[in-house]
């Protein structure tokens, strides 16, 4: 149980919660030096403010401001609206930015950097080919930059002591009719970094079995699906997306509509039963609308009835958020321990879409090691 006559501000300063009753401010330090696992972040929702403003400048496209704190403030005000389509439109800024591949090169390689800063040890970072070849680049060409930026941004931290992982998730538009073209091209550079295949984007009037052959070149080649659903629609999205092999959900926060206090319906029941993990956004889905408030979120509810539930950032720009601000916000208002963050962490690697042994290691050799020196504190884990 946490108090309310007091708050504190997150490790990155991006938050504040209410000060728990064995100590915010010790918690918060330990928050932020924990192994994090980040399975959903958007590649063009992660772009700093400055790299936007100079490759802006060097497009030549207008920005709502080019002084990047001001910046940084305008997609926070516009992504907190409530609204999913305001939130959406914010996108049009970074990938219109990230259309040639020195760009590309250059926002994967800072991503790679900033997330390892933050305490991730291992993320999937997802982006949609589609969406960067206005300049001319072909879709190939796409995952190619972006590949090469996450090795350099890899290297990178690793020369300053952070030890990262970061592979991709190559995503369909649900709008557009690409489907089986990014799939396609998942699985030509599935041994390349590419990991999965992911669909994103307008839920409602595009169900994910509207393509059935995209999945199932996906399914063919034995390379693992996560599918955006139940973030804006309810329960017959989530039920498309696990028609069509999704072994994600991503968001997924509309299965508690399937709950009934305690109690699960058929699809709830599937979905925990299988271990089918949920890629919840906190954060981002209070902007969206999805969720009153931190305390509010489900998250928290379906965390406690067993659901593989996995903590993400989603769009770090849009929600001035980070694994460390998301675990914060737990924490102080929802009430979540470091016993909560580390079972979450270890889920994560569970379900992230590399070979067992890998995710064995990272769990064994990372994340535990992590957690048993911040038990060594007055904080449980």
């Amino acid at each position: 149980m946490t108090s309310q006559t007091d708050s504190c501000e997150s490790p990155d300063g991006s938050c504040e919660v209410p000060v728990a009753e064995e100590g915010c401010r010790d918690l918060l330090a330990a928050v932020g030096v924990l192994p994090k696992v980040l399975l959903h972040d958007h590649l063009d929702g992660g772009v700093r403010p400055a790299t936007l403003v100079d490759l802006a400048a060097r497009a030549e496209q207008p920005l709502p401001t080019t002084d990047p704190d001001e910046l940084g403030a305008w997609f926070r005000a516009a992504a907190s609206s409530g609204s999913l389509e305001r939130y959406l439109e914010t996108f049009a800024y970074p990938v219109g930015v990230m259309q040639t591949a020195d760009a590309l090169h250059r926002v994967a390689r800072e991503a790679v950097e900033d997330l390892a800063d933050d305490g991730v040890v291992y993320a999937e970072s997802r982006f949609a080919p589609e969406q960067h070849t206005a300049r001319g680049l072909s879709m190939a060409q796409v995952v190619e930059a972006v590949l090469a930026g996450f090795d350099e941004g890899m290297r990178a931290a690793a020369a300053r002591g952070r030890t990262i992982a970061v592979r991709a998730l190559l995503v369909a538009m649900r709008q557009f009719d690409h489907w089986g073209r990014v799939a396609e091209l998942a699985v030509t550079y599935r041994d390349r970094g590419v990991v999965g295949f992911d669909l994103a984007g307008p839920e409602a009037g595009f169900p994910a079995d509207r393509d059935a052959a995209a999945f199932a070149r996906a399914r063919d080649a034995w390379l693992p699906v996560t599918v955006h659903a139940g973030e804006a629609d309810g329960l017959e999205s989530i039920a498309a997306a696990l028609r069509m092999g999704a072994r994600r959900l991503g968001h997924g926060l509309r299965i508690a509509d399937d709950i009934d206090g305690d109690r699960l319906g058929p699809l709830a029941h599937w979905v925990r039963d299988r271990r089918i993990a949920l890629e919840i956004c906190p954060t981002s889905n209070v902007h969206t609308g999805g969720a009153g408030s931190i305390a509010e979120h489900p998250v928290t509810h379906l965390h406690r009835l067993g659901f593989a539930v996995t903590v993400n950032t989603d769009n770090r720009l849009q929600s001035g958020t980070s694994m460390s601000a998301e675990f914060a916000s737990l924490v102080g208002q929802a009430g979540w321990t470091l016993a909560d963050l580390r079972q979450v962490t270890v889920t994560a690697a569970h379900h992230a879409f590399v070979h067992e042994d890998a995710r064995t290691a990272l769990i064994d050799e990372i994340i535990v090691p992590g957690y048993r020196r911040a038990g060594g504190g007055r904080h449980q884990v």
